[in-house]
């Protein structure tokens, strides 16, 4: 073997070393990052897909209060628009639940006030005659708040940016798996049959099973 044919393979590798090295590198880095993020998900996954048979008991709380003539009188608006603050704070001193100050549906009888969130949901509804409130507070649970979470339903623009983030660290740990099961192909022969039932046992649920 010549000299140029000898620092020919020293180059390969060194190069192989290099980027086996980078790899293993974002691939532990990825899976460190994205580990309790996929272990919730991958919970939820079950839980979600057997949701009739796994589900909380909602806990529902009623009741009603009375605003006074001075705080019914701020209550001008039309569809859309907020509740006015100095109401909402009174309004979250007398039922206990934070009163969204977003949107709220008014109409010429009432205001109604919707508060879902992850694991449950409230509402409220103002009469604009009288000032009758009446409200409700509905808790699902431990199981439906983590399900809404997977799903990022009723949670908050953080939490939806983090879901997005874990995709991508889970993007970069898949895809720095696949080339580092390129490296080791050769020793391990049952490296791309695998990769091809992976790929072949969901499509053929697809094709045969869902119509």
């Amino acid at each position: 073997m010549g000299p140029s044919m000898s620092a020919t393979s020293t180059d390969s590798q060194r190069r192989r070393g290099y980027w086996m090295r980078t790899l293993h590198q974002w691939h532990w880095i990825s899976s460190a990052v994205c580990l309790v993020g996929l272990l919730l998900f991958a919970v939820t996954g079950i839980t979600l897909n057997h949701a009739t048979r796994i589900e909380g008991t909602p806990t529902v709380v009623t009741g009603s209060a009375q605003l006074p003539g001075p705080m019914l009188k701020q209550l001008q608006g039309s569809n859309n628009d907020p509740i006015p603050d100095a109401v909402a704070r009174w309004l979250q001193d007398r039922t206990r639940q934070t009163v969204a100050t977003g949107t709220a549906e008014w109409s010429e009888t009432e205001v109604y006030v919707s508060m879902p969130r992850a694991g449950g949901d409230a509402w409220l509804s103002i009469d604009r005659a009288n000032g009758a409130v009446e409200f409700e507070n509905t808790t699902r649970g431990l199981i439906s708040y983590l399900n809404d979470l997977h799903k990022g339903r009723n949670t908050s623009t953080a939490w939806n940016a983090f879901i997005d983030v874990l995709a991508v660290g889970c993007l970069v740990f898949c895809i720095s798996g696949l080339f580092l099961l390129v490296f080791h192909a050769r020793q391990r022969r049952m490296t791309w049959p695998l990769v091809g039932l992976g790929l072949m046992v969901p499509l053929i649920l697809l094709l045969l099973f869902i119509h």
